[in-house]
């Protein structure tokens, strides 16, 4: 996608909502006239051109016939839906232009009837993330608040999606634009210095120390913030595995929350891997539920098995599955000590162990306690976490869910309570920054020339208008909306 592209102005239509059945669609339109153009397609055209800002306005989308010809007979109308038009007046709208959302039923037949109709109209479809861009151009949003509307549509917590809603709302972009007047109140003192030599004896004396080291941390703690929100962002791949009749099935289900694995006493019943996505203490996370680790001469079920090792070596974290009432054997120790990624052992069928939920006339198994599997993995040289849970009834979850947070979040910050960046392509601009501002004050405290100073800060000031939109290459713009959707 290139901006030449995205003709500013130029009246534009598509489809905002999933084309797929549901109460209500959305055909958004936006640009030049683009009031005038819906009304030749409605039903009462004098009340929708009359029609203020940020009001709706009832009527019918209808083909008119002969309408070149300024036909008002309206039995030569061809019905298309019944609708309400909200009616938006530039400035005052999302992409500062003048703008129309038309809300009808939402069958994907209606809805496309209509978005046909207003291209026939007068209006060109919409690219990618066009809606947006306009609200960017316009000065109705800044990167930071335009990269969040992806954010949170792509959000698979309430946790990642509160982030994003942090960066919509401006929290990025004030502490970007205080740091920028952190940098250039110095720039200001130098430019004084520069017209009055005389008045100090070192570079350092020239601006305030304070100041540039301030906004050095804050560079920092934003650039620390990256690692936390990518992972809020992207998720973390998280695989269940352990020999067969471990319990993989039963705990996949059990964190699911629905029955998508078929749980058997028949070994080797998984023979593929699943995936779903769910949320771990407001962590996204995929989670594989894969097939039992054993040697076997079924061709596909061997196939599943190598899949498992190749999916535990690519995890970010693997939860080893061991049933509790058949304890540990040399297989198992053999993965546990080999695995390369980091590991929780998850002794299951906690409920069987102690007795529960066991049928009436059955034999109870031996009670083994907690202890007794720690003490066998010490005696094996396992030096890993372990956790005891019943997927049956949910003992041991929370403890479970507590340890793959710890491991996932290991040496970050994960309670923002300032501002945190929000793609790959704001940390590099923000680690530029912090780079040049440093730079500018070991040069200060070797005793450079102004103009070095100068030099690095002014640069630091075009890294942070980077993140923010006010500098910004074409080709950076283009990628930023070319992966939005249409109707945004």
């Amino acid at each position: 996608m290139t901006l030449n592209q995205y003709t500013p102005e130029e009246p534009i239509t598509s489809i905002a909502t999933a084309l797929a059945p549901a109460a209500l669609g959305i055909i958004r339109v936006s640009g030049k006239n683009s009031i005038q153009l819906v009304s030749k397609c409605f039903s009462r055209p004098k009340a929708l051109l009359e029609a203020m800002g940020n009001t709706v306005v009832y009527g019918w989308i209808v083909e008119k016939e002969n309408e070149e010809l300024g036909s008002r007979n309206e039995e030569s109308w061809r019905k298309i839906d019944e609708v309400m038009c909200a009616v938006y007046r530039a400035p005052k709208s999302f992409t500062g232009e003048d703008m129309v959302e038309i809300f009808c039923h939402g069958g994907p037949s209606v809805v496309t009837a209509v978005q046909n109709l207003m291209l026939k109209s007068g209006f060109r479809q919409a690219n990618r993330g066009e809606y947006t861009f306009r609200a960017y151009i316009n000065g109705k949003t800044d990167l930071t608040k335009a990269e969040a509307v992806k954010e949170i549509i792509d959000s698979h917590t309430d946790v990642s999606r509160s982030h994003a809603v942090g960066r919509l709302s401006g929290s990025l972009f004030t502490e970007i634009d205080q740091i920028k007047k952190l940098i250039i109140d110095t720039l200001a003192a130098i430019e004084v210095e520069i017209e009055y030599p005389e008045d100090e004896e070192t570079i350092a004396d020239t601006f305030n120390r304070s100041d540039i080291e301030n906004a050095i941390t804050r560079l920092q703690s934003l650039a620390d913030s990256w690692k936390s929100e990518k992972l809020y962002q992207d998720g973390a791949r998280v695989v269940l595995a352990g020999r067969t009749n471990a319990g993989k099935s039963s705990l996949f289900n059990a964190i699911l929350k629905e029955e998508r694995a078929i749980v058997s006493d028949i070994e080797g019943t998984t023979r593929d891997w699943l995936e779903s996505w769910v949320s771990i203490n407001g962590i996204p996370v995929r989670l594989f539920d894969t097939a039992g680790l054993r040697e076997t001469d079924d061709v596909i079920e061997a196939r599943g098995v190598q899949l498992t090792r190749n999916l535990a070596t690519d995890a970010d974290v693997v939860l080893y599955l061991i049933d509790s009432t058949a304890g540990m054997n040399e297989e198992d120790i053999s993965f546990i000590k080999n695995a390369s990624e980091p590991l929780i052992v998850v002794f299951t069928k906690a409920d069987i162990n102690e007795g529960e939920s066991l049928p009436p006339g059955s034999h109870s198994v031996a009670h083994t306690p907690p202890s007794a599997h720690s003490d066998a993995m010490r005696n094996a040289g396992l030096n890993v976490t372990s956790v005891y849970i019943s997927s049956k009834n949910g003992k041991g979850m929370k403890d479970l869910f507590d340890e793959v947070t710890k491991l996932l979040t290991a040496g970050l910050t994960t309670e923002r309570e300032q501002a945190g960046i929000g793609s790959e392509r704001q940390k590099n601009a923000v680690a530029q920054a912090l780079e040049c501002v440093k730079h500018a004050l070991i040069s200060a405290d070797d005793n450079y020339t102004l103009d070095a100073v100068v030099q690095d800060l002014e640069d630091a000031l075009d890294f942070l208008g980077e993140v923010t939109g006010d500098v910004t290459p074409e080709d950076v713009l283009g990628s930023i909306f070319a992966n939005f959707c249409v109707g945004k």
